[in-house]
């Protein structure tokens, strides 16, 4: 079983950056990012794959949000640049022990740990 605690989320005007962290404990080979909206389903944003150190992002994001990790701290970084209001969310962590397999890396349900999340609003 592996906790994951999300840190870094809060209020940030239209433009501005947030990064938010995820600490795990103990190593996976996948983390990864997911936000959700109210009144929205839980949408796929961004995923590390250690072994290959891959990232992978959903369109909505790309080019503004980088992902990284310590793997030394087994902590997944999410630097959020350019935010809209559309970005408001809460952020939640999620972290899988498979190896790559061809699953869908921004597919909630490939996850099996998950953090309570912290909420990032953006306003305009």
């Amino acid at each position: 079983q592996v906790q994951l605690v999300e840190s870094g989320g809060g209020s940030v005007q239209a433009g501005g950056s947030l990064r938010l962290s995820c600490a795990a404990s103990g190593y996976t080979n996948w983390m990864a990012w997911f936000r959700q909206a109210p009144g929205k389903e839980r949408e796929g944003i961004s995923s590390f794959y250690s072994p290959s150190t891959s990232t992978y992002y959903a369109d909505s994001v790309k080019g503004r949000f980088t992902t990284s990790r310590d793997n030394a701290k087994n902590i997944l970084y999410l630097q959020m640049d350019s935010l809209k209001p559309e970005d408001t969310a809460m952020y939640y962590c999620a972290a899988d022990d498979s190896w790559l397999n061809g699953a869908d890396p921004l597919e909630a349900r490939k996850y099996p740990y998950w953090g309570l999340g912290t909420q990032v609003t953006v306003s305009s």
